[in-house]
C-alpha cells in the first residue's frame, strides 16, 4: 500500500523550516490490513468503471488514511431539506459541524491539509475514449498528450498491442490518423528530440545566447514571466548542447511506429512549424515564424561554428549558472514540475555524478501524488499554503472557532512556519529574482517563491489569528513579520493599480506575439490578475485597521489604485475573468471581496450591483451555479454540460452575493444556493468531488481537491454569520 508521509527528512535534502509542509508518498508492500487493501482496490475499480463519466479522482487514498489516523468520533446525522423548507440556524450549524469535523480529520500533524494539485495530462496522463490522450482531464485528445503518453507506455514495457482494451494500439492509431509525431507542438518536439525520436533540426530554436543579451533589451529572459523563463532556461542549455539520449533498439522501433513515412525521409524543416489542429490553441503570428526561420537558417549555423562557437560555450555556462542558482534557492524543488524535470536533466547532462543531480533525484517524490486513479505528477509539489489560508478563513467564518481550537492552532503553527524569512541568496537582482522576505509561497517555505495573493491571504490569516485568544490558537506572529509581508505586497503593484502574481511586470505586451507554446496563451510576460489584485487590497485594508500608522500614505494609495483597477477591468456584463479558477464565477468573487473590503457596498457601488446581477443571471434552476472550463478557454461564460451545479462554484457565487449585500435586496437566491450545499453533503461530512475548478494559462485545468470542503464551509459560515444572524 501507498502511505502518505508528512514533514519527513531524507538523504540529500535541505530545508529552511524542518520540512514543515512536505508531503510525499511511499510504497510499503506490508502496510495495511487485508480489509484496507481491499478497500483501496475497490475504490480503484470504481474509478476505472466510471472514469469517462467522472474524470477527476476524489483523492480517496489520502482521505482513507488520514481519517483513520485522526478519527472524529460521532457526528450529527446529515440534514436534508425539502424544496420549500425553511433553512434554520440548526440546519446550518449541523452541516457546518459535520463539515469542519470531517475536514479536521484530514489535517496533517504539521497543520496543513494534504491534497492533490494535478489535472494536466501531460504530467501523468490517462486515456480518452477515442484512444488518445488530452492536455488535461476535461479536454479532448491532443497530439501532445497522446504522443507523450504512448511513448511513456512503451518505455515502461508495454508492447505495441499492450494495455487493457489494446490501449497502446488505439493510442498509436489516434496519433497516426492525426498526422503522426511531426504534429506534436514545440514543447513536445523538445522532449522527443531529447529521446532521439525526433531531430533537433525539426525544432524552432531556443538558443542559450539569449542569456547574453544586455539586460536592458526588451527580449532579455529576465523580463519574462518566471514560469516561462525557468522553463526555457534549462531547455536552452539542452538545445544548445543538442543532447540526445542513447538510440536503443526500442527508440529505433518507436521511430517506425509514430510516423506516417520513413523517419529518414521526413522534411524536418517543414516539421518545425507543423502542429496538429487539436493542439493549436495559440497559433504563431507571422512575425514569430519569420523570427524562428531567421534564427534557424542563419543564426544557428553561425553559432555552432568556430569562432562563434565560443559564444555558445559562454552562453551554456551562463544558462547553467542560472539553473544552479534556482535549484539551490528552491532546495532543488524548482518552481514547478516541468521546470523541475528540465533542471534535473540539465544537471545530469552537465555531470551525471554531480551532487546537484543527486539532490534533484531525492526531491522527485515531492511531486508525486497517489489517488484511486494511480500515480500522478503535480503541477507544483502541492498547494499546502494556498489551501491552508482559505481553510483557516472558512473555519473562522463559521463562528465555531472555539469548538475547533486544536485544528486552528495547528493551522496557525503551519502558517507561522511557512512564511519566507529571507530574500533569495546573493545578488538576487542580478539573477532576475524579486524580494521574498515576508512572503508566503503557494506550497511550503522551502519553495522560496513569493506569490502576491498567497502572501496577501497569509497576512489576512495572521491578522485574524492575532485577534484571537492565545490559549486557543497560540502566540501571534510578530509585527515585523507582518510588516515584511506588507512590503512584499506593496512592491508588486503595477502602474495600473493591479497586482501580478510572482514578480513586477517587466516586459512589453507585444512580446506575447513571440509566445512559442501553441497550447497556452499569455505565457511569456507577467501581467496583473484580478485574483491577486482582490486579495492584495483586502489584506492591505485589513492591515490598515490594525496598524493605521504604518506606511499609511503608501497603503492608502495602493488601495485606491487597486480599487480603480478592479472597477476598470469589470466586463460589461458585470463579471471579471478569472485566470486561476473557472472562471467568471471565480474572478468575480475576488473582485467583489476586494471592493467590499475597501468600503464599497451594494448601495454605493454600481460595480457590485452589476456583479450581483451577473451572478443571478447565471444561477441554475436547482439553485446552484456550474461553470465549464470552456469559459476559460473560449472567454465566454459556459454552463456545465446538462446544467449541472458545481458546489465549489456555487460557494464562490454565494460568497460574492452575501458579501456584496444581495441579502438586503432579495435573499431568496442565496437561500436556494445554501439549500443545495446542505443537501449535497455526504454521510461522513465530506462533499462529493465534481468537475475541476482550477485553471492556468487559459487552456489547462488544475484540480484542487480540498476546494470541495473549504468553500462550502466558507459559504455556509458567511450565511450563518451575515444572513441568519443579521
Amino acid at each position: 500500500m501507498w502511505k502518505l508521509k508528512i514533514a519527513e527528512d531524507g538523504d540529500f535534502l535541505t530545508t529552511t523550516n524542518g520540512h514543515i509542509g512536505r508531503q510525499h508518498w511511499e510504497f510499503d508492500p506490508n502496510a495495511g490490513t487485508a480489509e484496507e487493501r481491499q478497500a483501496v482496490e475497490r475504490v480503484r475499480e470504481e474509478f476505472k468503471l466510471n472514469r469517462f463519466r467522472v474524470k477527476q479522482s476524489a483523492d480517496l487514498l489520502m482521505r482513507m488514511q488520514l481519517t483513520k489516523e485522526n478519527p472524529t468520533g460521532m457526528i450529527p446525522s446529515a440534514v436534508k431539506l425539502k424544496e420549500s423548507e425553511e433553512i434554520t440556524e440548526e440546519a446550518v450549524k449541523t452541516t457546518l459541524t459535520r463539515s469542519i469535523s470531517f475536514y479536521s480529520s484530514i489535517q496533517a500533524h504539521d497543520g496543513h491539509w494534504p491534497a492533490e494539485s494535478a489535472g494536466p495530462l501531460f504530467f501523468m496522463p490517462p486515456l480518452n475514449e477515442d484512444g488518445g490522450w488530452g492536455l488535461h482531464i476535461e479536454g479532448h485528445s491532443t497530439m501532445f498528450g497522446s504522443a507523450l503518453s504512448y511513448i511513456c507506455l512503451r518505455l515502461l514495457g508495454e508492447g505495441p498491442e499492450g494495455g487493457e482494451d489494446k490501449a497502446v494500439s488505439r493510442g498509436r492509431k489516434w496519433i497516426l490518423s492525426h498526422g503522426g509525431l511531426v504534429g506534436i507542438p514545440s514543447w513536445g518536439k523538445f522532449w522527443v528530440s531529447v529521446l532521439g525520436l525526433y531531430e533537433w533540426s525539426g525544432c524552432n530554436p531556443f538558443p542559450p545566447e539569449f542569456w547574453l543579451v544586455p539586460p536592458s533589451s526588451p527580449v532579455h529572459p529576465g523580463k519574462m514571466l518566471c514560469y516561462c523563463r525557468l522553463v526555457y532556461m534549462p531547455m536552452s542549455y539542452l538545445y544548445g548542447k543538442r543532447f540526445v539520449g542513447p538510440i536503443t533498439a526500442l527508440i529505433q522501433t518507436l521511430r517506425g511506429e509514430l510516423y506516417n513515412e520513413s523517419y529518414h525521409k521526413i522534411n524536418w524543416n517543414a516539421a518545425r512549424n507543423t502542429v496538429a489542429k487539436e493542439d493549436l490553441y495559440y497559433p504563431h503570428p507571422l512575425v514569430q515564424d519569420l523570427t524562428w526561420g531567421f534564427l534557424h537558417h542563419f543564426a544557428e549555423p553561425l553559432l555552432t561554428r568556430w569562432p562563434f562557437s565560443k559564444v555558445r560555450e559562454k552562453a551554456l555556462r551562463v544558462a547553467m549558472e542560472h539553473v544552479h542558482y534556482e535549484d539551490e534557492n528552491s532546495r532543488y524543488l524548482c518552481i514547478g514540475c516541468v521546470e523541475k524535470v528540465l533542471c534535473l536533466m540539465a544537471c545530469w547532462v552537465e555531470n551525471p555524478n554531480s551532487e546537484a543531480y543527486q539532490r534533484h533525484l531525492t526531491r522527485l517524490p515531492d511531486y508525486y501524488w497517489v489517488a484511486e486513479d494511480g500515480l500522478k505528477m503535480q503541477q507544483t509539489f502541492g498547494c499546502q499554503t494556498w489551501d491552508a489560508v482559505f481553510a483557516i478563513q472558512a473555519i473562522m467564518s463559521s463562528n465555531l472557532s472555539n469548538e475547533y481550537g486544536p485544528t486552528l492552532r495547528k493551522a496557525h503553527d503551519f502558517l507561522k512556519a511557512s512564511q519566507v524569512r529571507e530574500n533569495p541568496s546573493g545578488d538576487f537582482k542580478a539573477m532576475y529574482r524579486h524580494i521574498s522576505k515576508g512572503a508566503w509561497t503557494f506550497s511550503a517555505q522551502d519553495h522560496g517563491w513569493q506569490v502576491s495573493d498567497c502572501t496577501a491571504e497569509g497576512l489576512k490569516c495572521a491578522l485574524l489569528f492575532s485577534q484571537m485568544p492565545v490559549e486557543l490558537v497560540g502566540e501571534p506572529m510578530g509585527k515585523e513579520q507582518l510588516f515584511d509581508a506588507v512590503n512584499v505586497i506593496l512592491s508588486l503593484q503595477s502602474n495600473n493599480g493591479g497586482f501580478p502574481a510572482w514578480e513586477q511586470q517587466r516586459a512589453f505586451q507585444w512580446l506575447e506575439k513571440f509566445n512559442p507554446t501553441e497550447f497556452f496563451e499569455d505565457t511569456l510576460i507577467e501581467r496583473e490578475y484580478i485574483e491577486c489584485s482582490g486579495s492584495a487590497i483586502q489584506s492591505l485594508a485589513m492591515f490598515r485597521k490594525h496598524y493605521p500608522t504604518h506606511r499609511r500614505k503608501e497603503i492608502d494609495l495602493a488601495i485606491a489604485r487597486g480599487v480603480h483597477y478592479i472597477e476598470q477591468t469589470q466586463n460589461p456584463d458585470g463579471s471579471w475573468y478569472g485566470c486561476w479558477g473557472i472562471c467568471y464565477t471565480y474572478g468575480t468573487w475576488f473582485a467583489v471581496e476586494g471592493l467590499v473590503s475597501c468600503g464599497r457596498s451594494y448601495t454605493n457601488s454600481p460595480a457590485l450591483r452589476k456583479a450581483c446581477q451577473f451572478l443571478l443571471s447565471k444561477q441554475l434552476p436547482c439553485g446552484g451555479w456550474g461553470e465549464s472550463y470552456l469559459s476559460s478557454q473560449n472567454k465566454v461564460y459556459t454552463n456545465l454540460e446538462g446544467g449541472r451545479p458545481n458546489l465549489v462554484q456555487t460557494a464562490w457565487a454565494l460568497l460574492s452575493l452575501i458579501d456584496a449585500g444581495q441579502a438586503n435586496v432579495d435573499p431568496t437566491p442565496i437561500h436556494e444556493g445554501i439549500r443545495l450545499l446542505i443537501n449535497y453533503q455526504m454521510e461522513d461530512g465530506d462533499f462529493p468531488q465534481q468537475e475541476i475548478t482550477g485553471v492556468f494559462m487559459r487552456n489547462c485545468t488544475l484540480n484542487y481537491s480540498s476546494y470541495r470542503n473549504i468553500f462550502p464551509i466558507w459559504a455556509l459560515g458567511e450565511y450563518r454569520r451575515c444572513v441568519l444572524y443579521a
